[in-house]
């Protein structure tokens, strides 16, 4: 019964702990004065995390890339061991994440950039005509 207190105190504490690490860390985040200043406070305080998972990404995509060539030499060996499909399904993980950052730039430009008015439809401004 004590070892089992203990434990849930353990963790009630490591919980406290991290909770008062957040805080600490974000204290330029909490005394800002606006929303807009807690966003882009926080949108600083992610460029590092947003970098490195870049970095993951590219690095893992050209270890699919690795895998699919070695994929397409084994399925040459033995085609009847690794289905063809196997190595083209490694390509394209691999691309996928090797353009994931820029597809992620894009995405969100296109989805969340304002023009002069104030919102976009199709890429035009809403207050122009189409056709001039």
């Amino acid at each position: 019964m004590y070892a089992e207190l203990t434990r849930h105190l353990n963790v009630k504490y490591l919980l406290l702990g991290l909770i008062a690490l957040t805080a600490l860390l974000l204290t330029g985040v909490v005394h800002a004065e606006t929303l807009g200043d807690v966003a882009d406070r926080l949108n600083e305080a992610l460029k590092p995390v947003y970098s490195l998972i870049v970095g993951i990404s590219v690095v893992a995509g050209v270890g699919f890339a690795i895998a699919a060539v070695f994929k397409f030499k084994q399925h040459k060996d033995n085609p009847t061991q690794i289905p063809v499909g196997t190595p083209i399904a490694l390509v394209f993980i691999a691309a996928a994440l090797i353009f994931m950052p820029s597809m992620v730039k894009v995405l969100g430009d296109s989805m969340f950039s304002t023009s002069r008015s104030g919102y976009t439809w199709l890429g035009t401004d809403a207050g122009t005509d189409i056709a001039a």
